[in-house]
């Protein structure tokens, strides 16, 4: 989601998904079932708590990786289903409607017939758009559009808080225009990356096909598209260097941009888009751009219509007839990702009218399943481990009180996000209805793209969410200075609120705990408390944050996803440092809770062992080695394992808790990380 690009996600690939209805059948806390007790805790406590669920959990044909987060994933997708089939089947539906909306979306989206019949028609006026382009204006204007549908030729155009005035909205342009997930897809040359590499041209070539192109022509186009990625690739930032916030920060006039791109026709671009003068912009990486002049320079027009039609058709091939779902499954799903088989139409669907209309399903979402009772439980935890991280703060031996001071006064403006929003999206005025799914899809994004155009050079919206209510994930936003729980990731193995306090301290207070943290990891502790990019920290205390971060780097680094596959810790940094803190924080806020209460046993096991088997068993999974490859890639969270092993072995209470030898566990002294 690139209007949410600095935003720190828990899992990584969001999960638009809600949850089942009726009661829910679920384990309370553990399955016995799940554990390998043939394997010591101390030992090996990520297949202690899992193998027994990694055993019989092999990974289903349609996913790359399964997980705790796809077990509730899929349980909670009945739910939207349910919402929607209720909505698809009320012909009565009041034009406009909650229920007119998303039933007639999910209806376009079930009746294959339909669009099978179809075929490209609803791409009829774009393709005509791009076959009639004869030089700069018309190109610029071309490009206008398909930004408008959520596609990113080129680059990428988008709305967002100014990092250096958090209380405006600014233009930002950002790097893109590739077909592959990442620029290391084009310039590295192992036999793994190659043989994808080879699976992306022979995509490339059957849509040429299902345009009709002839053999040669289909060639001639391949080969251009190639070299027009492949030098954007190289002018691409990598995933590491899109880290550091400060170096991403480029704000710019119009005319020192007309400057650096002067083969484009911005005039016409931003007039297209409805920007006509606009003052500046965040030109995000400006050597992207210079690379991005070249090839406007080194390309004609007509060598542009075959990538902007292939970007086009990529865009749409996952909403149009069997073949075209076929060959981009293919390639996104079986060569990238190792699956054989594609979800039910039907989930597929589900998926996409929550990315589409996300905040118009949410409001029958959390009336029925999310109810008052959860959100204060929830509130009630984030205020004590929020009291805990604050306790730590006043403990921590590396930072000067000047510093602290400014961490607290961050730590006191957190606004707390939980459930749903106070003010939902208003979608007056967008026409959806049952005769092209394509379409329905195509107007949701241009309703978008429109209204956060409109919110550049104004106030920021606070009430604003990057994610839907029944999203199975969460995030921080340093910008805002807020941390984010939508209601879809409220419930078991993250929250069960007839579980013990160390259950839901081990899952949810965890995942409490990782969002604050965030606030202070290597990006989130560059922003300051108004949501500023702003540096408030003494140089002692920066270089003391770096060096113990920096530490993390070389411990995750160490780690083997796959036999000669190692874990990027400067890609992984952020989330590494916030697991770390926010299973530290949540385990204080536990102790706080058990202060003065008898060490209770549940099913032979302590709280505080409960409390970490909670946190390991929410990252149980069993991954194909295509997927680990993709997610070592371009994933900025370590694989699941790790994210078990890492932070228990920088922590002293875990081999406490489990009574191991001293050292058993942890990392040495000397490699041992403490931050937060």
């Amino acid at each position: 989601m690139m209007n949410v690009v600095r935003t720190m996600i828990l899992t990584g690939i969001i999960l638009y998904l809600g949850c089942q209805p009726g009661p829910a059948k679920v384990a309370k806390t553990f399955e016995k079932s799940n554990f390998d007790t043939t394997v010591a805790a101390c030992d090996d406590f990520y297949q202690y708590t899992n193998g027994g669920w990694i055993k019989n959990n092999p990974v289903p044909a349609a996913y790359g990786r399964w997980s705790a987060f796809n077990e509730l994933a899929d349980f909670n997708t009945n739910a939207i289903r349910t919402i929607l089939e209720e909505a698809a089947a009320d012909k009565n539906a009041k034009p406009g409607s909650q229920r007119q909306m998303t039933g007639d979306f999910y209806a376009s989206g079930m009746d294959s017939a339909a669009i099978e019949a179809m075929d490209l028609k609803p791409l009829g006026t774009v393709f005509g758009m791009i076959d009639g382009m004869k030089d700069k204006t018309d190109l610029a204007r071309v490009l206008a559009e398909l930004h408008h549908y959520g596609m990113a030729p080129m680059f990428n155009f988008f709305a967002a808080q100014d990092d250096k005035n958090s209380t405006m909205m600014i233009a930002v342009a950002y790097q893109g225009g590739l077909g592959m997930p990442d620029r290391d897809y084009y310039l590295d040359n192992d036999e793994k990356t190659q043989k994808i590499r080879e699976a992306y041209e022979s995509y490339i070539k059957t849509l040429s096909g299902y345009m009709g192109m002839d053999e040669k022509t289909a060639a001639s186009n391949l080969e251009t598209i190639m070299k027009i990625e492949t030098g954007l690739a190289r002018a691409s930032k990598t995933r590491v260097e899109q880290r550091d916030p400060e170096k991403n920060y480029n704000k710019l006039t119009v005319a020192d941009l007309e400057k650096l791109v002067t083969t484009f026709d911005w005039n016409t671009y931003f007039t297209e888009i409805g920007l006509q003068g606009l003052p500046e912009l965040n030109v995000a990486q400006t050597d992207f751009f210079a690379g991005l002049n070249n090839a406007l320079k080194t390309f004609s027009i007509e060598e542009w219509k075959p990538y902007l039609k292939m970007h086009t058709l990529n865009y749409a091939a996952p909403y149009l007839g069997s073949k075209y779902v076929d060959a981009h499954f293919a390639f996104t799903g079986t060569a990238l990702r190792g699956t054989t088989e594609l979800l039910p139409r039907w989930k597929r669907v589900s998926q996409t009218t929550d990315r589409n209309l996300g905040e118009v399903l949410g409001q029958v979402y959390v009336e029925r399943y999310f109810p008052p009772s959860a959100k204060a439980r929830a509130m009630e935890m984030v205020n004590n481990v929020r009291e805990a991280f604050r306790d730590r703060l006043m403990r921590i031996d590396w930072m000067t009180d000047s510093t602290r001071a400014k961490a607290l006064a961050k730590l006191n403006t957190f606004t707390v996000k939980i459930g749903y929003p106070d003010k939902w999206k208003d979608y007056t005025g967008l026409q959806i209805d049952r005769t092209s799914y394509l379409k329905n899809v195509m107007a949701a994004q241009k309703y978008d793209f429109k209204r956060d155009m409109g919110e550049i050079g104004k106030p920021v919206d606070r009430t604003k969410w990057g994610m839907t209510p029944p999203t199975v994930n969460a995030y921080y936003n340093p910008s805002m200075n807020e941390i984010v729980f939508p209601a879809g990731i409220m419930q078991y193995p993250f929250f069960n609120p007839d579980a013990d306090d160390a259950f839901n301290y081990g899952g949810m207070g965890s995942v409490i705990g990782h969002e604050i943290t965030h606030g202070f990891d290597d990006q989130g502790s560059q922003y300051d408390a108004e949501g500023n990019l702003k540096n408030w920290w003494s140089k002692a205390d920066r270089e003391n944050f770096e060096e113990r971060a920096n530490k993390m780097v070389r411990q995750y680094g160490r780690y083997e996803a796959l036999d000669g596959l190692n874990v990027n810790g400067a890609l992984t940094l952020g989330e590494n440092i916030a697991d770390l803190g926010g299973l530290y924080i949540s385990y204080e806020a536990l102790e706080k809770t058990l202060k003065g209460k008898p060490a209770k046993l549940i099913d032979g096991y302590t709280p505080e062992q409960r409390f970490f088997m909670a946190w390991a068993q929410v990252w149980r999974n069993t991954i194909r080695d295509e997927e680990m490859r993709f997610r070592v890639k371009v994933d900025p969270h370590s694989p699941g394992k790790f994210r078990v092993k890492g932070p228990l072995s920088n922590i002293p209470e875990f081999e406490k808790a489990f009574g191991c030898a001293d050292g058993q566990y942890l990392e040495p002294d000397s490699s041992r990380v403490q931050i937060w």
